[in-house]
């Protein structure tokens, strides 16, 4: 135990320590002002202006036509998979319904996976259609996050940067060389990374084995440092050939909370308002330590259940003990935990576990996250959602002492409350509403390997993973039939541009508007109350809208063990 507790204080160390550091480079790529030869090569080829100034629905209508082309490519290459090359295994296209689907996922930054992609992609469509994808929806969403802040930054502009610019700049001078390094880094650790498709060896049994391989290193680099999370096989990061040893483990932890939690810094240096970046790191660090905690607690507690079949599931120096259900020894409890925590967190939904195995409240902790959806949070998006709910807070505050809310120097009036609302609704709108439609849906019931409230509890785990961009699953759903492709991708769709929208114009109305100097009557918000306010109001707005169905799925279910039935 003091082992594991030891575990976290140190990973959570060195990603405070790496906040700093790749705050400070986010900082410099998010404010130069030349070109490298890279970056002007590509201006050229795309006939970019690369000095033109954008206002937020000029950036936004870049972003999104942008993406959409980019979706349709990837949607012609997998619907033409057959004819595409290095498909040495003659792997055949992948319906409409899945082709959607998948690339409505990689494209908004979820990675949700209805297929198992040893069997379903040639290394061409891994690396032409999904890594493509996973760097260019990262990049996006990272752009969208360096915008917002600049609008928060900028006084009476109509410019909230230049969307080509950031997009092309985040690619070259972020993704591409950390993605470089962390991959050699694989390799030494023991992830293949080769063109070759596949490789017949003959075990220690002397049996013949027919192993798949492919670009697994790169593929895995982009997946966590550009919180995507889809897995190059089907068992994800808990396969060996993705994450082969807790060091790697580790490093991907590290690699999904880096960006976001480098965003709290950057966002201090770009504002000269360093405290209140503190204070937002604070926030998210507060939140993911309260969360961690539950399901490392649920984990290690155990499945009464369990314990009355016969299992011992005590904590000693030869085994792990606690609920090993679903999860791989060479990560125990602790760095189980520590990743369920992080990938729900950090919206990335790469697993290392199954998460359909985790006890009721141990399940309940990665839904929560997902549900609120603003700590650390993803790419970019994650920083926007955090800053929604500092800008609710504060309208609350105002409210409540009877001034006009603002907020780092900005009045907060109707319209950006109404777009802050619009943002904040969309999130469990699309939950609610396609879970409630799925249960409701002939057929639907079929998908499910599990009756009662653990059921209910996987529809409503994939529509929370959808909308929220995270990819994770409840894999006890069979999620690849054209209902649920269709709306989980839908989810995806609306989770991605119904929230990031609507906070760009934010963006540019508060960019707009003149900065005022504080006064005494102020409402300070680099202060720990503050911080203290926001996670209330993080916690209460998301705690009440979600509460009915939490409480009809991991509630029921904690219930269920605690009564000895299975569930």
């Amino acid at each position: 135990m003091p082992t594991n507790i030891l575990q976290f204080v140190l990973l959570l160390a060195c990603m405070t320590g790496l906040t700093v550091l790749m705050g400070k480079w986010l900082t410099r790529v998010f404010t130069g002002a030349g070109h490298a030869m890279p970056e002007r090569w590509s201006y050229r080829l795309f006939g970019i202006d690369p000095d033109e100034s954008m206002g937020w629905s000029r950036y936004a209508a870049a972003l999104v036509l942008s993406n959409g082309l980019m979706a349709v490519l990837g949607y012609v290459f997998l619907r033409g998979q057959a004819l595409m090359p290095l498909n040495p295994l003659e792997l055949a296209a992948q319906t409409p319904d899945l082709a959607f689907n998948t690339v409505s996922s990689f494209i908004t930054n979820t990675n949700w996976q209805a297929y198992s992609g040893e069997t379903s992609l040639s290394n061409f469509s891994q690396m032409a259609v999904i890594t493509f994808l996973m760097m260019v929806g990262a990049a996006t969403g990272l752009a969208a996050g360096a915008a917002f802040i600049r609008g928060l930054r900028r006084s009476t502009s109509q410019s909230i940067g230049n969307f080509w610019v950031d997009l092309t700049r985040i690619l070259y001078r972020i993704l591409l060389p950390l993605c470089f390094l962390m991959a050699l880094v694989y390799v030494w650790q023991g992830v293949p990374q080769t063109l070759s498709s596949d490789v017949m060896v003959t075990t220690l049994e002397g049996v013949k084995q027919h192993i798949i391989l492919g670009a697994v290193a790169s593929f895995e680099t982009i997946k966590h440092i550009g919180t995507n999370g889809g897995g190059f096989f089907g068992m994800n990061a808990a396969h060996p050939f993705e994450n082969p040893t807790p060091i790697t483990n580790a490093l991907d932890i590290l690699s999904m909370l880096l960006i976001p939690a480098a965003l709290t810094y950057a966002f201090g240096s770009m504002l000269t308002r360093r405290r209140q970046g503190w204070v937002f790191f604070g926030t998210f660090l507060v939140l993911f330590i309260g969360f961690l905690a539950i399901v490392y607690s649920a984990e290690q507690s155990g499945n009464p259940i369990l314990t009355a079949a016969g299992a011992d599931q005590n904590l000693t120096a030869t085994q792990p003990g606690g609920n090993m259900e679903g999860k791989e020894l060479r990560f125990g409890i602790a760095g189980t935990s520590m990743f369920v925590a992080t990938t729900t967190a950090a919206t990335t939904g790469s697993v290392n576990a199954m998460h359909d195995s985790l006890t009721p409240l141990g399940g309940a902790v990665p839904l929560a996250q997902m549900m609120l959806n603003s700590v650390f949070g993803g790419e970019g998006v994650g920083f926007i959602n955090l800053i929604q709910y500092a800008i609710l807070a504060i309208f609350l505050v105002g409210m409540m002492i009877g001034r006009s809310p603002e907020f780092l120097g900005k009045k907060i009036e109707a319209r950006e409350i109404k777009l802050v609302m619009l943002s904040v609704l969309a999130h469990p709108i699309s939950i609610l509403g396609f879970t409630a439609l799925a249960v409701l849906w002939p057929g639907a019931e079929n998908s499910l390997n599990n009756p009662g409230a653990h059921g209910f509890s996987e529809i409503l785990y994939a529509y929370t993973s959808g909308t929220a961009n995270n990819g994770s699953a409840f894999a006890g759903l069979n999620a690849n039939t054209p209902f649920f492709n269709t709306t989980i991708g839908l989810a995806m769709l609306i989770g991605r541009f119904l929230t990031m929208l609507p906070m760009l114009a934010v963006a540019g109305l508060l960019a707009a508007k003149k900065t005022v100097p504080d006064t005494a009557g102020t409402f300070p918000t680099a202060t720990p109350l503050f911080m203290i306010l926001t996670i209330f109001v993080i916690l209460i707005v998301g705690g009440l809208t979600f509460l009915p169905a939490i409480v009809l799925g991991p509630i029921v279910e904690h219930i269920d063990m605690l009564a000895g039935r299975v569930f």
